[in-house]
């Protein structure tokens, strides 16, 4: 499939318009499912109770920040490099759904950390890298609005965005590299996940149902850019073409 077709404005509204229906169909599905069997079908944990049923949201909220983050830079890239306006209207309006999830994932982990760690937060390497990724996602949308041109608010979110990048790596292995409350990864193993599948199902389910609603919002938010940028086109030339008075 030729996907370069897509980056012509008029192309993706009417991919846009095809795809929404599945997207959000396929998100209530994987999140009903999802949210039945971490609620209904999964065992308490042996050590968490049922505290661990947090984990359903807190764990998919979290690779969707650095999902849609790691989207936010490539789209920042090719505004940057090739100058194309859907990137850029992308990275616009992506970057909101992506402090959402953040924020959710923020949210939930303190949740979960009381009744763990006995506190609602801690400075460790894993909560303050994802707290420093909230605030660049906030970061970018203040300096896509900061400037009256909109061509300099891009380019400068765009830097920042490329910027930003470099604390992924940082989010993800942390664990690793220093020693924090976080336990390390269990689903990225080399041998097997090292959780049971009565917990894997519902917390897979979870991802795609997050990623599907990712999706949905992203076109939804992505076309209503694009109108509002048709739209201030369109405004800007009728005042240029009326005659002074």
């Amino acid at each position: 499939m030729n996907w370069h077709r897509y980056a012509s404005p008029a192309a993706f509204k009417r991919f846009a318009v095809r795809v929404q229906p599945w997207t959000a169909g396929g998100a209530l599905a994987c999140l009903g499912a999802g949210l039945y069997m971490a609620l209904f079908a999964s065992p308490a944990d042996y050590q968490q109770g049922e505290s661990v049923r947090i984990m359903y949201v807190h764990v998919p909220a979290a690779w969707m920040a650095m999902f849609v983050y790691a989207n936010l830079a490539l789209a920042a890239a090719a505004s940057l490099v090739w100058r194309h306006p859907l990137a850029d209207a992308a990275g616009r309006a992506i970057a909101p759904i992506g402090a959402a999830f953040t924020l959710l994932c923020l949210a939930t982990g303190s949740l979960w950390g009381k009744p763990m760690w006995g506190t609602w937060w801690v400075w460790d390497a894993r909560l303050t890298s994802v707290l420093i990724l909230f605030f660049v996602y906030l970061a970018y949308m203040a300096l896509n609005a900061a400037f009256d041109d909109p061509t300099r608010g891009s380019r400068a979110s765009a830097v920042l965005a490329l910027v930003g990048a470099v604390n992924l790596p940082i989010v993800k292995f942390s664990v690793d590299w220093w020693n924090t409350l976080h336990q390390p990864a269990s689903l990225t193993r080399l041998d097997a996940p090292a959780i049971h599948s009565s917990m894997l199902w519902p917390l897979l389910a979870m991802a795609l149902g997050y990623t599907l609603l990712f999706a949905y919002l992203a076109l939804i938010r992505i076309r209503a850019e694009l109108i509002e940028r048709r739209l201030a086109v369109l405004t800007h030339a009728k005042f240029a073409a009326e005659p002074a008075r």
